[in-house]
């Protein structure tokens, strides 16, 4: 029998905990609950490697409940059924990336501390960022949705461990059409704003995709797909889709220019670059970064920008 050596994963950040995959033998120690969706990697035969299959949403809300325990000390999490449970080592690269995109003008050093505040358009119901960015960096966050139910799960999750209550605030979008809009105050000042945007036009679209990603690895299509990770309309799609939820960000970003020091997004779709590069120009940004990340089975990208200049950068007070 081979023995179970798991390669690195050098796509994700280096600073990733994840990035020699999961160690299930712990991880069922953070959550017993886990246990019962453990596998024999059918890729790896010759071995007695353990695995989950990821197209089952109770086996992935078991592993990022265990994963949330044992790396971010977290002591209880859940999300209602059908609410999107993500990636979490793909979170933690955005999270990581932010971090060394605000290091850029700090003298190289990462800035920690709970006057690190970042604000999380689209919390959904996992508070996966402010997680993340609390546990490894003591950053604080504002987290905003336009689903109530999102924020009520978000703020169980917060009650039930006791350092995020005084690290993340919730605030509801009152208007489904905004993105900083309602939520960004005069007094605010941002370290970095963080989004995952919905992919989607549209529910066809979506469960159009799902399919499709169900092919691709291989797992039999149900009559009606369901999606792995869960999710709800305003989590996977929208009008215009990506594009035009990110049209609609550039935009209202141009209003904030000095109480954001770095708007940031993750990007789905490649080709949806150029459009995003074009309409940046136009509003005015005087700096863009685009950083390619992996996102669990697809390759995704996070894209920033500044409308402060390098000198007004070395100046912010974190």
């Amino acid at each position: 029998m081979k023995p179970n050596i798991t390669p690195e994963k050098k796509n994700l950040h280096p600073r990733n905990p994840h990035r020699f995959g999961y160690d299930f033998e712990q991880l069922v120690l953070a959550n017993k609950e886990l246990k019962e969706f453990l596998t024999t990697n059918k890729f790896n035969p010759d071995s007695d490697e353990k695995t989950i299959d990821f197209s089952n949403p109770k086996a992935v809300k078991a592993l990022n409940k265990a994963l949330l325990i044992s790396h971010y000390n977290i002591a209880d999490w859940d999300i209602p059924e059908n609410y999107l449970c993500p990636p979490i080592p793909g979170r933690a690269d955005y999270i990581h990336y932010i971090a060394d995109l605000l290091a850029e003008t700090n003298n190289k050093i990462i800035p920690e501390g709970l006057s690190v505040q970042g604000l999380d358009i689209g919390i959904g119901a996992n508070c996966i960022y402010p997680i993340i960015g609390n546990a490894v960096y003591n950053w604080s966050f504002i987290g905003t949705d336009t689903n109530e139910e999102s924020l009520q799960s978000c703020k169980k999750t917060i009650q039930k461990n006791p350092k995020l209550i005084d690290s993340v605030s919730l605030q509801k979008q009152t208007e489904s059409r905004f993105i900083f809009k309602n939520i960004i105050e005069p007094e605010d000042r941002f370290a970095f704003t963080i989004c995952n945007p919905p992919f989607h036009a549209s529910a066809a679209e979506a469960v159009k995709a799902t399919s499709r990603k169900a092919k691709n690895l291989q797992y039999k299509q149900a009559s009606k797909p369901v999606l792995n990770f869960g999710g709800q309309h305003t989590e996977l799609w929208c009008n215009g889709g990506e594009i035009g939820f990110l049209t609609q960000m550039i935009y209202e970003s141009v209003k904030y220019p000095q109480q954001v020091l770095w708007f940031t997004t993750l990007i789905s779709k490649k080709e949806n670059l150029n459009k995003i590069y074009k309409l940046l120009k136009k509003v005015g940004a005087i700096d863009v970064k685009t950083i390619d990340m992996a996102q669990g089975q697809k390759t995704s990208r996070m894209v920033a920008w500044t409308f402060q200049s390098e000198a007004q950068r070395k100046n912010w007070k974190f």
